[in-house]
C-alpha cells in the first residue's frame, strides 16, 4: 500500500518501531542523527536502508522541517554507509519515494542504497 507523504507522522509505523527498539534490525551504521540497516526483503545482493532518527514522513517533509545539522547529519550517513560497505568503486544507486505514486510503503523517510550487480535502467521502459 502506497504511502500520503503529506499525512501527518506515524508512530506505530515499523521504522519508528526499531528507533525506539521495540523490532530488532541488523544495524551497520547509527549515529545521533540516522540508522542505517539491512533490509529485510533485499532487491539487491546488498540492499541497506538509511532513516532519520527524527519523525519525518518523506523527503519533502524532511527537507521543510528537519535543522541544518539533522539534514546534514543524514546525507553524510548515506555517503558513510556506502563508502564502509565498499559500494564507491563499482556503483551503487540510492532511492527515496515519497508519496503514492512513487509507490512510498512505510510513512517514514527512508533512502534505500543498493549495490552488488550492475542495476540496469533507472526506471522500467
Amino acid at each position: 500500500m502506497a504511502i500520503d507523504a503529506t499525512q501527518p507522522y506515524d508512530e506505530t509505523n515499523i521504522f519508528a518501531r526499531i528507533l525506539r527498539g521495540e523490532i530488532p534490525s541488523k544495524t551497520v551504521y547509527e549515529d545521533e542523527h540516522a540508522l542505517a540497516f539491512h533490509d529485510i526483503a533485499p532487491q539487491a545482493p546488498a540492499h541497506i536502508l538509511v532513516i532519520p532518527k527524527g519523525a519525518y514522513v518523506s523527503w519533502d517533509d524532511f527537507s521543510a522541517r528537519a535543522s541544518d545539522a539533522e539534514i546534514a547529519g543524514f546525507v553524510r550517513a548515506v555517503g558513510t554507509v556506502a563508502r564502509a560497505a565498499g559500494m564507491v568503486a563499482p556503483g551503487y544507486r540510492l532511492l527515496a519515494n515519497t508519496g503514492p505514486d512513487a509507490g512510498q510503503e512505510v510513512p517514514h523517510l527512508h533512502v534505500h542504497i543498493f549495490a552488488g550487480r550492475p542495476l540496469g535502467p533507472m526506471l522500467a521502459r
